[in-house]
């Protein structure tokens, strides 16, 4: 007797139903270079650098890290999900009696903030030659000017002034 494909997948699931079902653990590494910086994912803070925190969904995940001396970094990293993460092999990895570890690994590098870098005359003498530059730019932009403007005087409509013969 053939028996449908159908019954005998169902079978093998309720076999290793009985058996005891597996687990697919999703974590995410998050180191950095310097090590140290406070992560949040998703603005959820899950630590310093070196980290671990789990995750459920695949995809692209909002990353900010922080750390004295270093420019703020916000970036965007991918959870990617293997080939066993794709259906319909999602269904069996999770009925695999064992404990499956899908680990995500994103480093990131910090650079460091201008204040750490540089002196505090160094970093006036910039702000000074941005401001001279912008002050520059703003003056070089032509002004719309009307000719009659120096000689114009404002003229009122006769419906906003009211009648002045009216009021006396």
């Amino acid at each position: 007797m053939h028996r449908p494909i159908g019954t005998i997948l169902c079978a093998a699931a309720g076999v290793a139903g009985l058996v005891g079902v597996g687990c697919v653990e999703r974590r995410i590494e998050i180191t950095s270079e310097p090590a140290g910086a406070l992560v949040w994912v998703n603005d959820q803070q899950v630590g310093r650098t070196p980290t671990q925190a789990s995750f459920l969904y695949h995809g692209v995940y909002d990353v900010r890290l922080q750390l004295d001396g270093f420019e703020p970094l916000v970036t965007e990293a991918e959870a990617s999900p293997p080939l066993y993460e794709h259906a319909p092999l999602d269904l069996f990895a999770e009925m695999v009696p064992a404990r499956i570890q899908n680990v995500q690994k994103w480093h990131f590098v910090l650079e460091p903030s201008l204040e750490s870098t540089l002196s505090r005359e160094e970093l006036e003498a910039g702000l000074l030659e941005r401001a001279g530059l912008m002050r520059g730019e703003l003056e070089a932009i032509p002004m719309p000017m009307d000719d009659n403007a120096e000689n114009a005087t404002p003229q009122l409509d006769e419906s906003e002034s009211g009648s002045s013969a009216e009021n006396t």
